[in-house]
């Protein structure tokens, strides 16, 4: 077996060896780009077609939106406006109409829903705490306490569709407010390699449906009012009275300047795109500086009763020993 081991090891058989295992690993060396696959062209594959997958949602999320949005007033809600006589008030409150449009709801539809429960949710909230304070549980209250009580709540059922209306706003705008700045970056981009107006903003639309649904259809509202309005201004006021965004505002006044003017947009876009992302930047900071005041009253009642018996739990043990 030694004999054969050392036969093996002779010069001849080791240059043999060393040899193949260099053509072996040239061959391999040169092979091995034919045999990689394309990592990064299948990942980039993959990519767009998730992108295309996303948009298709986002853009059939804004389709239900408008649909669920553009209704005609009809049935029940219709009836007990029309009973009450505010159909004609109701229809030429223009405040209401604006905030309502700023809320994403368009049409009479959402007219007649917002008086119906102005009218129905006092009814409801009265009723409700009255048999519950009657029937289920009366708190020790006398009957005036009790009806007091209903009449309060009926008070807060008023201006509960208010505050729905504000609720659903802040989120819109809060929506509309952190996708702003890429929005007029792609705009800027756009218009800058010659696209119109129009172009740019329906291109936009379609872009920015995957980060800001509210966002991608208010842009595609004003590219539908800037094709058939004969005042094109009318089409940018539009868009910052739906938002009520400050940013909106300063940039919907650029845009204005520029067509009247003839003022290069692709500059005061450039510009408002920074000042809408600085404006972004300090709403972050000023949440972050908010942090601390918040997070005391945590602190004070779960970290340090915690930190106390991690610290002094020892010593009270050994304390606790020793008599």
């Amino acid at each position: 077996m030694l004999q054969t081991f050392e036969a093996l090891l002779t010069v001849e058989n080791v240059v043999m060896l060393l040899t193949a295992m260099a053509a072996f690993a040239t061959i391999v060396t040169l092979a091995s780009p034919l045999l990689d696959q394309d990592k990064l062209g299948t990942r980039m594959k993959a990519v767009a077609s998730e992108r295309e997958a996303m948009r298709a949602r986002a853009r059939e999320q804004l389709a239900n939106e408008r649909t669920r949005l553009r209704r005609t007033p009809k049935g029940l809600i219709k009836q007990v406006v029309d009973q009450f006589g505010q159909s004609g008030n109701l229809l030429e409150n223009q405040a209401l109409k604006d905030k309502l449009r700023r809320a994403g709801f368009r049409g009479t539809a959402p007219l007649y829903t917002f008086a119906f429960f102005r009218f129905v949710m006092p009814l409801i909230l009265f009723l409700v705490t009255l048999f519950y304070l009657g029937v289920v549980d009366d708190f020790g209250l006398n009957p005036v306490s009790r009806l007091a009580a209903a009449a309060a709540a009926a008070f807060i059922g008023f201006y509960l569709p208010n505050l729905f209306v504000e609720n659903v706003i802040a989120r819109r705008q809060d929506s509309i407010r952190k996708a702003f700045p890429d929005a007029l970056d792609l705009l800027l981009i756009c218009v800058e390699s010659g696209m119109s107006i129009e172009a740019a903003f329906q291109k936009v639309a379609s872009e920015i449906g995957l980060q800001s649904v509210e966002l991608a259809e208010e842009l595609t509202l004003t590219t539908a009012e800037l094709s058939y309005l004969q005042d094109r201004r009318q089409a940018y006021e539009n868009l910052a009275s739906r938002t009520g965004l400050p940013g909106v505002k300063a940039v919907v006044t650029s845009l204005v300047q520029a067509e009247r003017y003839g003022t290069p947009l692709g500059t005061a876009l450039r510009v408002m795109a920074q000042e809408n992302r600085d404006m972004r930047m300090s709403e972050a900071e000023k949440k972050a500086a908010g942090l601390p005041p918040k997070l005391t009253v945590p602190m004070i009642l779960f970290f340090l009763p915690v930190l106390f018996v991690v610290i002094l739990g020892p010593a009270i043990i050994q304390v606790m020993d020793i008599k």
